[in-house]
């Protein structure tokens, strides 16, 4: 009897990886229709582009490799790429956006470290890192959630900015950002931290217009919704729940410490847990079976730590989320954190 070895990801259910990779987009459902629900069709028309686009890489480079495509294609880790990839990006996005950030997920991050099981880092995460560093304005052009919109941007519209940057009527996206009231809408993370970095407080902050109940208008619900598909993966056992349980922890924890003895100078725990790409992040994209730690203890260890970046990225950093930096930052320390948490072997 032969004994085949292969490389992560490795599941202890009678799944294989194409069903986790499906159960992985089907899960993402819910925050996917929360997104398009607050921020548009550009959601959609760049989920369907981005998937088009990396089903094409996938099997061009596997055809370079001189390997049989189709056996790529059928494990959907294409398909979960471009889909976080696509999410994670603002909704009007021009088009080679995506397909920059394709070209270095899916050949770069993926292939050029042997394909699926071989990479190091997450690829969708390195892609939005590099196209966050390299266009850091088309990166951070999100448009005002639809209830503060003058006006809801049409499918047809959305189409037009996304593929020629302007919309049927000649106004292009940053005119269309801007709106009828001269007011360009940042994220809420980005708000919050550009008016304490103003001198203004807290308070007068979250005064905004982009910020209703507990954290930003619609990101709140976007968060909320992520969480239900990410609840639902612990449920199926697509996941384990370790990363995000801790990941979610560590950073509760530390934004309440600092909201206590530094009020009003940091961002409350409901911002940082419901705002930008919290759920997103803990249940979606740290979870990555080849790039996330494989050990018990080094799960915990490894969410507890990506928490804990991403809070001091936000706080102190250059960027205002920093999910996909923390998540490439504990990339890197997986091998140290799988050396010193490996368990004992049996009988030891």
């Amino acid at each position: 009897m032969a004994f085949f070895i292969a490389s992560s990801p490795h599941a202890h259910s009678r799944r294989s990886t194409p069903e986790l990779m499906k159960w992985v987009a089907l899960c993402a459902l819910p925050g996917l229709f929360a997104q398009t629900y607050f921020f548009g069709w550009g959601t959609l028309i760049q989920l369907v582009f981005a998937i088009l686009l990396g089903l094409a890489l996938e099997a061009g480079v596997m055809k370079m490799r001189k390997r049989p495509p189709m056996s790529a294609l059928r494990d959907n880790s294409a398909i979960v790429t471009a889909w976080l990839l696509a999410i994670a990006i603002p909704p009007l996005s021009p088009w080679w956006i995506v397909a920059i950030g394709l070209v270095f997920a899916i050949v770069v991050a993926k292939h050029l470290y042997g394909g699926i099981g071989q990479n190091l880092f997450n690829p969708a995460m390195v892609a939005y890192v590099v196209l966050l560093i390299s266009f850091p304005v088309q990166m951070t052009s999100w448009i005002a959630p639809t209830e503060l919109q003058p006006s809801t941007i049409p499918f047809s519209d959305a189409v037009s900015l996304i593929f020629t940057g302007f919309n049927l009527d000649g106004l292009s996206l940053q005119q269309v950002r801007t709106g009828i009231d001269g007011l360009t809408m940042a994220t809420p993370l980005d708000a919050f931290k550009t008016a304490l970095h103003s001198g203004n407080t807290a308070a007068e902050a979250l005064s905004q217009p982009q910020f209703s109940g507990l954290a930003g208008l619609g990101w709140e619900w976007v968060n909320l919704a992520y969480l239900a598909g990410g609840l639902l993966l612990i449920k199926l056992r697509v996941i384990n729940w370790h990363i995000p349980v801790s990941f979610i922890t560590s950073l509760l924890i530390i934004s309440t410490l600092f909201s206590l003895f530094t009020p009003g100078e940091t961002a409350s725990p409901s911002i940082h847990i419901l705002s930008g790409a919290t759920m997103l992040g803990a249940f979606f994209i740290a979870t990555d079976p080849v790039s996330a730690s494989t050990t018990v203890k080094g799960r915990l260890i490894f969410g507890a730590f990506i928490g804990a970046m991403v809070f001091i990225i936000r706080t102190w950093g250059g960027f205002p989320d920093g999910v996909a930096f923390a998540v490439l930052l504990g990339n890197m320390c997986v091998p140290l954190i799988d050396y010193y948490t490996k368990p004992r072997t049996y009988g030891h």
